[in-house]
């Protein structure tokens, strides 16, 4: 009880800020994240400690599939493996570790990455989990682009085909879906049905091409590590650099975009622009990954979901997603090697079974909830408001 004539603070009543049996006052409850300054008063970034220790952890998953990749079948062991990375090994172990399996390892690390940041991307700017694209038409738009080059042009320049073939799709579904504004289903719908009508312009290319460039076409179009050399991480990875820098600034400010245009728009954000952006950095990570390995599905789609369970957070989730999409792919890689199949399979295989057993998963999951029935508060909530006119 408060002394006669003493007003209550405020502070007083809230939870967690009362007073205790020292005579002093509770600590304040700890931010759920903690500000990164890295320049002094320019730049900070926010960071969450739970999703960057999961961050940490797939980072460290990935480079151990990795690791796995270098070593399997025992015909180079890890002590040569390691010397022939650090230039003291024999020329056998080099050129196996070196020009055979590195540039896959390394390849698939950086073609996952930004596979898992383009879902992200993606499914925050839609505000729709199937928004991935390969859903959206997206990979099948870089894919015709790259198709055009591979067959019609100079293979040097299979990046520039599948940046413009996935600009081109963006707006094509963009213009016909220009009243969702890259939300919801109409994105969605738009998506799958550009989609679906490039699948069959691909089909048509491969039809008219000469045989033995459209047996390797059809194979680059499931998806495959396996033509992978030294030559092509760096280009891969620089994009995959910039294009993550470019984003980070960006995503703040689509996270905003949850709270609607005229909130966000009253913080100072530019709801246009920043879809703008968005976009264009999406579809470059997109054409990062069609144009090394080929449209591989169902990356793009789970990383993000699986990422933000381990991680509990909100918003986008950029680097959880990333990090997770380079380890799905080097995990289905070392899979799809080491599988006891008459030759190794491409990646695009393994990646397809998993994906159909992770939705399988997710419709099996959501049953269960439905055969559960409604949480008890809200029954009883329902029950309340039904006998509130009998007394």
């Amino acid at each position: 009880m408060s002394a006669p004539g003493r007003p209550v603070a405020v502070r007083d009543r809230v939870p967690g800020r009362g007073r205790v049996p020292g005579g002093g006052r509770s600590p304040a409850p700890a931010p759920a994240h903690r500000p990164l300054r890295l320049a002094p008063g320019r730049l900070s970034l926010r960071v969450r400690p739970r999703p960057l220790a999961v961050t940490l952890l797939l980072v460290l998953l990935a480079a151990g599939s990795g690791a796995l990749a270098l070593t399997r079948d025992g015909l180079v062991p890890p002590a040569e493996v390691l010397g022939a990375l650090f230039g003291a090994g024999s020329e056998q172990a080099a050129f196996v570790v070196l020009e055979l399996r590195l540039p896959r390892v390394a390849l698939g690390l950086v073609v996952g990455a930004a596979l898992g940041a383009a879902g992200a991307l993606f499914q925050q700017l839609s505000r729709n989990p199937l928004g991935s694209p390969d859903i959206v038409g997206f990979n099948s738009g870089a894919a015709t682009g790259a198709l055009l080059v591979l067959l019609h042009g100079d293979p040097a320049y299979v990046a520039a085909g599948a940046a413009g073939g996935g600009l081109a799709t963006a707006v094509v579904v963009q213009l016909l879906a220009r009243r969702g504004s890259f939300r919801g289903n109409r994105l969605i719908l738009a998506g799958i049905a550009v989609g679906s009508l490039l699948a069959s312009v691909n089909a048509y290319l491969l039809t008219r091409a000469a045989l033995d460039h459209a047996q390797s076409a059809q194979l680059w179009l499931i998806g495959s590590l396996g033509s992978a050399e030294r030559h092509q991480v760096p280009p891969a990875l620089i994009a995959l650099g910039v294009l993550l820098l470019a984003a980070l600034p960006v995503v703040r400010r689509l996270d905003l975009l949850e709270m609607g245009d005229e909130a966000a728009g009253g913080l100072g954000v530019d709801a246009g622009r920043t879809r703008v952006l968005v976009l264009l950095i999406a579809v470059g990570l997109s054409a990062v990954a069609v144009s090394a390995a080929g449209p591989i599905v169902f990356v793009a789609l789970c990383a993000p979901q699986l990422a933000r369970r381990l991680a509990r957070g909100t918003g986008t989730g950029l680097l959880p997603a990333a990090a997770m999409g380079a380890l799905l792919l080097s995990a289905s890689d070392l899979l799809a090697v080491t599988l006891p199949t008459a030759g190794p399979l491409p990646v695009g295989v393994v990646t397809g079974a998993l994906g159909g057993l992770y939705l399988a998963w997710l419709l099996g999951r959501g049953r269960r909830r439905l055969r559960r029935g409604p949480r008890v508060p809200q029954v009883r909530a329902r029950l309340l408001r039904g006998t509130a006119g009998i007394r």
